[in-house]
């Protein structure tokens, strides 16, 4: 008991006691099938998930692939950071406060309290006003 092609389409196998596939058999009865379903693209057994080209089960495992993967990455870059010696640290370079307290324009490196803060925006709003 061996397979043959079909002899009407030659794309469906069928056993050698069938004269017709199940397909065309349908075809020549006048009846359409309108519920064809697309095959996985990975197995090629089940049908295709909605908006999707592969079946439930190869989704679920290419899921739980990526999964995998993820988890390997965290902990490829957890290693790489607890291996980063202080020695890298230690090279960079440490700029001294007094190059930066000369870029800054005249009166930005002191600090001024809150209420020396209140009472120079209020003198401000003054003189708007007087101008005004």
């Amino acid at each position: 008991m061996g397979f043959i092609k079909c002899p009407r389409c030659e794309l469906n196998y069928i056993r050698e006691e069938e004269q017709y596939c199940p397909v065309c058999k349908r075809e020549m009865r006048g009846e359409e099938q309108d519920d064809y379903a697309e095959l996985c693209s990975i197995c090629n057994e089940n049908p295709v998930m909605p908006g999707k080209d592969v079946c439930y089960a190869c989704y679920k495992e290419m899921s739980h692939q990526n999964d995998e993967d993820m988890e390997q990455q965290e902990e490829s870059v957890t290693r790489e950071s607890d291996d980063m010696e202080m020695s890298e640290v230690d090279e960079m370079e440490d700029l001294p406060m007094d190059d930066i307290n000369q870029d800054l324009p005249a009166g930005m490196g002191e600090q001024l309290s809150l209420e020396e803060e209140q009472s120079k925006e209020a003198e401000q709003d003054d003189e708007d006003e007087e101008d005004e």
